[in-house]
């Protein structure tokens, strides 16, 4: 089929894109990549379509080039089409070069032993460097490009195998001096340089003047894949935090270079840090921190050489780059940092917080810097939040939360306030400043009121809850702050006993602090109300959750004053989990009466039953056991109705589960007897199975339906008979069983599983003639033979066997089916294939290089299988 044209191109594009996995598994998906590599080098397609295409191959390198043999082909078609590109100016040879190192890439096929690349990664560095490479790489004007998409093929591969650039470090400082993209060789240059500084820690090894320049690997010399091999770790571009650097990586600290080393390494970083600012702000600061990343950890490297930096840094308003500034100073700390730099990154910060006009993405940043900025001389213990000490309250007046901010501004700003209010709590105690306190009380009682609107917004409740447990998260320690938020929620739960559903969330994630206040409060707020409030739903979700012996008699006098009212069947089950939390919290005396009216009053038999079954719970099981009996189990269903309890143990127990399959089964000896083929199934299982049954399928419909096979019973180690499983071929041909097992493990699940393919090899379709009466083999085979033609087909083979080998043959494979033998030089065979056909085989006297055989039969279909049989056979006696 010839090119396509570029309509049809775009459309089958659209159709790939709208779902990759589904066209990949269709009828064109197969050609896709195929008529993607030849199309590029059609004349009748446009470049742009072109480039289009390689688009595609660069987001979807796994979809097009699955494995490592199709990204290597595809890898070489494209460096094949690249060289075959005319010198005029071209826009396909970047993305060519593009295309070709991520198919290596994401295929996983760049390696030593990959020819794509060994032609790769010789012409990338050769186009980083500048070199001449002919004409037929573009014109003069197109070099600069094309050497600045090599850097990011090669900084690309070096993300992928570390260590692969480690032999040309010297090569890469040399072509900072020259004419070149900046940018590019500069991310290229620190990236190697730090892969081979982790790698060369790692083998406690030198630099052994890797910095030093020296000769290239040019096309068609072998590249250096040691450090390559040696290398495991990955590029981080922004990693969380310098301990997590550390932690992922081994440290520098191990790797001690020579004088002349740590000289050549100090130039190099300077050279670096020299040209950064003709960088992006983005590629600034990744180059900050691979760069500080490496000279933290290395001996006799000292960080003054970021200083010049710090002075063009420190007033920047890119956030990038204050962000690797902050690095830095989690990096150095006062070794670089003085407190006046320090006194003015949080007045920076401080300030650019409160502009109003700033984003909020930018805003939630500068807040986020100021919680977790990087003091020289933190006070508190390692991991322990507080505000830095130059950051004083005064500072930080314009940074309070208010109702009108947005709600991750809010609590952004909530959370400063929180850590202001610990820093403050001294002055408190002396009577010197309340404000902060009091105003975060009347914050939390604005967020409150809000919460409590009848119809408003679900957000505004959220917001409420999120605070509140950001205030108990930071100030668990201070019962001032505690005491009237407990009272606060309390009486939010009394406007709006609709947020049951939040309380019981906020009651999970709190400690004690604030937890039992808060349970006590609202246990009395719920046992105060009459039992036919209308939202005796809610009512009863809280008291499920915050129920215990405490206030028994108050509690249970409102549980029989609901009950008359727990008319559906929704708030009878609610009933019946308030009476089961007073079961395991160890309540007795009047919860056993008033069990017994639901066991009698109830309308729902469902709720009847748990009522009678928790009554005897509780009359014969001790306080122990009733926790026990009553607590969450993963082995059986929980005790409540089967309609709402979203039980795993219990739904499992009732769904037939896919499993990896203790099961292994495989074909045994062959049986040449009966009017069918049978298999003789071998099964062996790693643990006892119950009630197997094993389903069979048969692709292209080449047999009728496989019946299935069952077992009772399979236990390791005890000797098992063979399963015996016939077919009924409709033509002779080999075919693959699919095998899907179906089986009861011993805790009485029901699982299935699907098992390894069973082949069904032609020579297992074979069965005997009936054996004639002596003396009339020779008559019957030759009525055989003769009764082939003219309606059939005959043939002659070669067989190369010996005499000796022949018999052997025979006798291992072919023995059931001889009629006339005059052993050991020759055998007449009969073999009847079903459903109704016959092969005939004369194996003549053996000759010194072999045997000659001629066949019959009348099927002219088997003929490709016998001769593929024959030789194999022949090939492996």
């Amino acid at each position: 089929m010839g090119p396509l044209s570029r309509e049809n191109w775009a459309q089958r594009v659209a159709t790939f894109r709208a779902s990759p996995s589904a066209f990949m598994v269709g009828p064109e998906g197969e050609d896709l990549g195929r008529d993607l590599l030849s199309d590029l080098r059609s004349e009748k397609l446009s470049e742009q379509t072109k480039v289009s295409l390689l688009s595609l191959s660069l987001e979807y390198p796994a979809q097009l080039w699955p494995d490592a043999p199709a990204a290597e082909a595809a890898a070489t078609s494209l460096l094949d089409t690249l060289v075959l590109l005319p010198p005029r100016p071209s826009a396909l040879r970047r993305p060519l070069l593009l295309a070709a190192t991520t198919a290596l890439a994401a295929g996983g096929a760049l390696g030593p032993t990959s020819g794509a690349s060994r032609r790769l990664l010789p012409l990338l560095l050769g186009l980083a460097a500048g070199r001449d490479l002919g004409r037929g790489f573009g014109p003069a004007s197109e070099q600069r490009p094309l050497q600045a998409t090599a850097c990011e093929c090669l900084r690309e591969l070096e993300s992928c195998k570390p260590g692969l650039l480690g032999g040309c470090l010297g090569l890469l400082r040399g072509l900072m001096g020259q004419e070149g993209p900046i940018q590019p060789l500069s991310l290229l240059l620190s990236l190697a340089l730090r892969n081979t500084l982790v790698i060369k820690a790692k083998a406690r090894a030198g630099l052994q003047g890797l910095l030093v320049a020296g000769n290239s690997p040019t096309e068609g010399s072998p590249w250096n894949w040691t450090l390559a091999e040696e290398g495991d770790a990955h590029l981080q571009p922004q990693a969380p935090s310098w301990s997590a650097a550390e932690e992922g990586e081994c440290g520098l600290a191990v790797l001690e270079p020579s004088p002349e080393e740590a000289r050549e390494l100090r130039a190099a970083v300077a050279q670096l840090l020299d040209t950064s600012y003709l960088l992006t702000p983005a590629a600034q600061a990744q180059l900050l921190w691979l760069l500080g990343w490496a000279v933290r950890g290395l001996r006799g490297q000292p960080p003054v050489l970021f200083k010049p930096q710090l002075v063009r840094l420190l007033g920047t308003a890119q956030l990038t780059l204050l962000h690797a500034v902050l690095a830095l100073k989690a990096a150095f700390g006062e070794a670089l940092f003085t407190a006046q730099d320090e006194a003015l990154l949080l007045r920076r910060l401080t300030l650019a917080a409160q502009h109003p006009a700033l984003p909020l993405p930018a805003h939630l940043f500068y807040l986020h810097c100021l919680l977790s900025f990087p003091e020289n001389w933190p006070l508190g213990p390692t991991g322990e939040e507080a505000v830095p000490l130059l950051l004083g309250s005064q500072l930080c007046r314009g940074l309070l939360p208010s109702l009108l901010h947005d709600p991750m501004a809010l609590l952004a700003r909530l959370h400063l306030l929180c850590l202001l209010c610990v820093e403050d709590e001294e002055k408190e105690e002396k009577g010197q400043d309340q404000s902060l306190r009091c105003y975060l009380e009347e914050l939390l009682a604005g967020l409150r009121q809000r919460a409590a609107l009848n119809g408003g917004p679900r957000a505004l409740a959220i917001l409420c809850f999120q605070a509140s447990y950001l205030v108990v998260r930071c100030l668990a320690g201070q019962p001032m702050v505690l005491t009237p938020l407990t009272h606060g929620l309390a009486q939010l739960y009394r406007a709006q006993p609709a947020l049951a559903p939040h309380f019981v969330d906020l009651l999970d994630r709190v400690g004690p602090e604030l937890g039992e206040p808060l349970r006590v409060a609202l246990r009395q707020e719920v046992v105060s109300r009459p039992g036919k409030d209308e939202a005796l739903r809610w009512h009863l979700q809280m008291l499920a959750k915050v129920a215990n012996e405490d206030a028994q008699s108050a509690t249970l006098s409102f549980l029989q004053a609901a009950a008359a009212h727990c008319l559906d069947w929704g708030l009878q089950q609610a009933l019946l989990q308030v009476c089961r939390a007073l079961l395991r919290a160890g309540v007795g005396g009047g919860l056993a009466d008033l069990l017994q009216v639901l066991a009698r009053q109830l309308e729902d038999p469902d709720g009847r039953d748990h009522a009678r079954l928790y009554y005897i719970l509780l009359a014969h099981l001790s306080g122990p056991k009733l926790g026990m009996a009553l607590g969450p189990s993963l082995a059986a269903p929980a005790l409540a109705s089967s309609l709402v309890a979203e039980n795993q143990g219990f739904a499992a127990a009732l769904m037939v589960q896919e499993a990896p399959a203790p099961i292994r089964l495989s074909i045994g000896p062959r049986r040449a007897e009966g009017p069918v083929p049978v298999l003789q199934l071998q099964v062996e299982v790693l643990e006892p199975v119950y009630s197997l049954e094993l389903r069979f399928h048969v692709e292209r419909q080449l047999y009728a339906p496989v019946g299935a096979v069952h077992v009772p019973c399979l236990c390791p180690g005890r000797p098992t008979s063979p399963l015996l499983l016939p077919l009924q071929p409709r033509r002779p041909a080999p075919a693959r069983l699919d095998v899907r097992a179906l089986y009861t493990t011993p805790t009485g699940l029901t699982c299935h599983a699907h098992l390894p393919p069973l082949p069904v090899n032609f020579a297992d379709l074979f069965l005997p003639f009936p054996q004639p009466p002596e003396g009339a083999k020779v008559g019957f085979f030759e009525e055989l033979w003769d009764s082939c033609l003219p309606e059939g087909t005959e043939s002659q083979l070669w067989c190369p066997l010996g005499p000796h080998r022949l018999e052997a043959l025979v006798s291992c494979h072919l023995e059931p089916f001889v009629v006339v033998a005059q052993a050991p030089t020759s055998y007449c065979i009969a073999i009847r294939l079903p459903p109704d056909s016959r092969l005939l085989l004369r194996l003549e006297a053996a000759h010194a290089d072999g045997v000659p055989v001629a066949l019959r039969t009348d099927d002219w279909a088997v003929l490709p299988l016998v001769g593929a049989y024959l030789r194999g056979l022949s090939a492996a006696v």
